[in-house]
């Protein structure tokens, strides 16, 4: 469906209603950028888990999974780079004390340019802006700024800072007593962890190049600009895979990673081809040969959902050079040792949930055969996605039919989510049910007593058909097993 702001806002209002995300530390008036996912969004948040989990290491003979702590050795960063160039180039408004992000800020400026027909004046703004962070001239990028007559929404004035650039990693100390604590970092990604622990996954496991090593996990970003709800947040759960392979055929396998991941998101995600893009970058980061996001249509724009990246022998040859410790493999197909270039595939599992629910989240009106209107607000989560797959709804809470309907719960839940419920009438169960995303809801009724036979209802087109009690498990099942 198509999004406006408002539209957006009910999504988020709905996403706590009905038990997806919460504000973190609400009752203390919150912690900006920062949420909490309730029950639904937990399970949601799992279900994609576990499917980006089986494809990997289930579904791919050569890719193991591992989980490796989110406290690493400090030196560790020092040779990812982060502790030198992990920073963002802020400015703020001297009036309103309002900090922004150049790149956003210059963004939203270029887009406002866009709508009033500059298209072509936009685009420079954009191309300038890319040039001189890419040269690191931040005087230039304020000059741009100033140039450009870019005020700041909450004063309205250009009364700026210079640019500075923040570091993004978090840091906090290991040790009991402070004056002996070393300085240590929560890690702002997991693809670190992966890169240590190559030689010990490669020689435990006998892995033979190619082979890759997948890991989800939290990672936290003190980011100074957090927006757009759970898109860009300070604790966040990353699912990445690096996969190791023989230098000169990156080409290759870095063309078959950006394939696979896009029909991922199309055939497990259930994303509509038209709402998916490839963005390839045009300034690649240092360690990078090549580098491409698949983007997702969100209700604020085009974003990005998942990175696939060429990271060439960078990760290894630093850890390499900083440990003092080989971290070579040897082929025994050729003959010889080498460090192995990398190809990554780095995906958000938050903005995957919100993905998912920007997808789903429909507001449908219609009218009836009388002529009246009626309306419901629905969540059409894919099947194998969705936190409950089946709602089971006695009729009435006498007659039997409640121990009907627990007795098909009891027989299904060890396969999959289910749900019960007997309070008001069915047609506002049926409506609760949309709204949480559940696909199938069951009603036990007088005439299953009589024929053994129940009415299911489907989510998403509404219509109900009676079939056999004992047909309701592998219908379900049939459905979510994807």
């Amino acid at each position: 469906m198509s999004y406006d702001a408002n539209t957006f806002q009910n999504l988020i209002s709905h996403a706590k209603e009905y038990g997806y995300i919460f504000q973190s530390s609400e009752i203390y008036d919150g912690l900006a950028a920062v949420y909490d996912y309730g029950q639904n969004g937990a399970q949601l948040k799992k279900n994609i888990r576990d499917a980006w989990w089986k494809t990997m290491t289930q579904l791919n003979d050569n890719i193991v999974g591992i989980d490796a702590a989110i406290f690493m050795h400090p030196t560790t960063w020092k040779a990812s780079g982060h502790v030198d160039n992990f920073s963002d180039p802020m400015i703020d408004n001297k009036d309103s004390q309002k900090r922004y992000r150049v790149d956003h800020l210059i963004e939203a400026h270029a887009e406002r340019l866009e709508a009033e027909g500059q298209k072509l004046k936009a685009e420079e703004l954009i191309s300038d802006m890319e040039k001189l962070l890419a040269a690191d001239d931040l005087a230039g990028v304020k000059q741009l700024i100033v140039d450009n007559n870019m005020k700041c929404s909450v004063s309205g004035t250009c009364n700026w800072t210079d640019v500075r650039q923040f570091n993004l990693m978090f840091s906090t100390e290991l040790g009991s007593v402070a004056d002996e604590a070393s300085t240590i970092y929560l890690r702002p990604e997991t693809a670190q962890g992966i890169f240590v622990n190559f030689l010990n996954v490669q020689k435990t496991g006998r892995m033979k190049i190619p082979f890759g090593i997948a890991q989800t996990g939290k990672a936290f970003r003190n980011e100074i600009v957090a927006r757009q709800f759970i898109f860009r947040m300070r604790e966040f759960e990353q699912m990445e895979m690096q996969f190791f392979i023989r230098p000169g055929s990156q080409k290759e396998w870095y063309a078959h990673w950006k394939e696979e991941r896009l029909k991922w998101h199309k055939e497990v995600m259930g994303f509509p081809a038209e709402r998916l893009q490839y963005h390839d970058h045009v300034k690649l980061a240092h360690y990078a040969d090549a580098a491409v996001d698949v983007e997702f249509n969100f209700p604020f724009g085009w974003k990005e959902l998942e990175g696939i990246h060429s990271r060439t022998d960078y990760d290894l040859g630093r850890h390499q050079e900083f440990s003092k410790k080989k971290q070579q493999y040897f082929d025994t197909e050729i003959n010889q040792n080498y460090v192995p270039y990398v190809i990554e595939t780095s995906v958000g599992l938050d903005r995957l949930v919100l993905a998912t629910l920007s997808n789903a989240y429909a507001e449908e009106k219609w009218t009836k055969e009388d002529g009246s209107e009626d309306s419901r607000v629905v969540l059409k989560i894919p099947a194998n996605l969705a936190p409950t797959k089946l709602a089971v709804l006695p009729l009435t809470k006498k007659d039997g039919l409640p121990e009907i309907a627990r007795d098909l719960i009891n027989d299904c839940k060890s396969s999959f989510h289910c749900f019960y419920e007997e309070k008001d009438s069915i047609g506002k169960r049926y409506r609760r049910m949309d709204a949480i995303g559940t696909p199938f809801a069951v009603t036990v009724d007088h005439q299953t007593k009589e024929d053994n036979t129940v009415t299911i209802r489907y989510r998403d087109t509404m219509t109900q058909e009676r079939i056999h009690l004992n047909a309701v498990k592998a219908k379900v099942l049939a459905a979510v097993t994807k």
